[in-house]
């Protein structure tokens, strides 16, 4: 039976405005629902969750996209306009639903990841924090002392229901047809914004807390590796079905650096969920991972995301089969001629593999990208199939270089 609060969202859903565009994204999603193949169906697992587990024998990679839902689509700035407040647009249930489902309608993804924020757990913990439409957030009280880190609470999920309220209403829209994502802020970078106290381009402030006050940065870490941990068993609990982990600042660290202060807190939270949610695979992302790759893959996540300045095949070679891997066409391309792009995706599909890639880009979609492209992407990528693309080749199991 569905539940009070799936009916009214699925009023709120019928009653939206329904633009002759948006009727034809809706006849198109129905076209292409109609055609999937029965591993996409209700009854078995999603594609990309298989794909995340290192499945073989899967027809092909799955696709989206970070930031696949928001600014770039028509459909979202109309919404925008009437919500001009990302804090009411990411933390009401109707919003959240209806935003998340916007690229759902218009393009079919695999994969349908929520749209929320990293910071968004953070009043949950005792740090609240505003959105400024020049600086972004903005935290009013950085935490830099043993006090203020002394003064955060363990993180309170009741202050958090419209997540959980939210992913259970996606789980039943897509009805098996896509995986449904979550996902967290890693502690290092979450840290970043808490001890800053918003954006930066120096990290100044905690780079510095390294080594002036590293017991306080230390407990400021445990506590959120412990709160973000609380908060993926939330979402997985509510319908989540992969989780990806953004270290998204963790590339502005030396390698040896981020060995020392994120990798163990992110370890932490991997060995967590793999005890308490064995079956949901967990993906990584960093921004700028081509000194860490090898470092990544020893914190235990399922799957590791490759920006666009490394190279597929390379990384691919480095890391071996043993791990998936996601990415990583540069969003730019989706501003090239659609048969350039075509051919990209056809590089890093062939880079990657048969077995173990999610294909994604190597950052989230950026501002202006042409919605047809978009829709051309997801085309090209539910046409491919490995044994075309990988007629007459062997695919040997790739090995991590030493």
């Amino acid at each position: 039976m569905m539940s009070p609060t799936v009916t009214a969202t699925a009023v709120f859903l019928s009653a939206a405005p329904s633009s002759s565009s948006t009727r034809r994204r809706r006849s198109r999603l129905a076209a292409i629902s109609a055609s999937l193949s029965p591993s996409s169906s209700s009854s078995e697992e999603p594609l990309l969750v298989r794909a995340a587990r290192g499945e073989d024998g899967l027809p092909r990679p799955p696709a989206w996209m970070m930031r696949q839902a928001g600014r770039y689509m028509a459909e979202y700035q109309a919404l925008a306009k009437r919500h001009p407040s990302f804090r009411e647009r990411s933390e009401k249930t109707d919003l959240i639903v209806e935003i998340t489902l916007q690229p759902w309608r218009a393009f079919a993804p695999d994969g349908v990841i929520l749209f929320s924020d990293i910071l968004t757990p953070l009043p949950a913990i005792g740090v609240p924090f505003d959105i400024s439409d020049s600086k972004g957030p903005v935290i009013q009280s950085p935490v830099r002392s043993e006090d203020q880190v002394r003064q955060l609470v363990p993180i309170d999920l009741d202050k958090l229901h419209f997540v959980g309220e939210s992913l259970r209403i996606l789980r039943n829209e897509i009805d098996g047809k896509a995986a449904l994502l979550g996902f967290v802020g890693a502690p290092w970078t979450i840290a970043t914004y808490v001890v800053e106290g918003g954006m930066t381009n120096t990290y100044t402030n905690i780079k510095s807390m390294c080594h002036t006050a590293p017991n306080v940065l230390r407990g400021l870490l445990s506590h959120l590796a412990q709160a973000i941990s609380d908060y993926i068993i939330y979402q997985v609990n509510s319908g989540a079905q992969c989780v990806q982990i953004f270290d998204s600042w963790g590339g502005q660290l030396p390698p040896h650096v981020w060995e020392q202060w994120s990798k163990p807190y992110i370890k932490q939270i991997v060995s967590r969920i793999k005890k308490e949610c064995p079956h949901v695979p967990l993906v990584l992302y960093i921004n700028g991972n081509g000194g860490l790759l090898e470092r990544m893959k020893d914190t235990g996540v399922d799957v590791i995301g490759l920006d666009w300045t490394v190279d597929m095949a390379d990384g691919r070679r480095r890391l071996g089969n043993g791990i998936g891997v996601q990415g990583n066409v540069d969003p730019a391309f989706l501003f090239s001629p659609l048969p350039v792009l075509t051919d990209e995706i056809h590089r890093v599909v062939k880079s990657a593999g048969p077995k173990g890639h999610i294909l994604n880009l190597g950052h989230g979609v950026l501002q202006k990208t042409p919605e047809e492209a978009v829709a051309h992407f997801f085309d090209v990528t539910r046409s491919l199939r490995y044994d075309t693309l990988f007629q007459g080749s062997v695919a040997g199991e790739l090995q991590a270089v030493a």
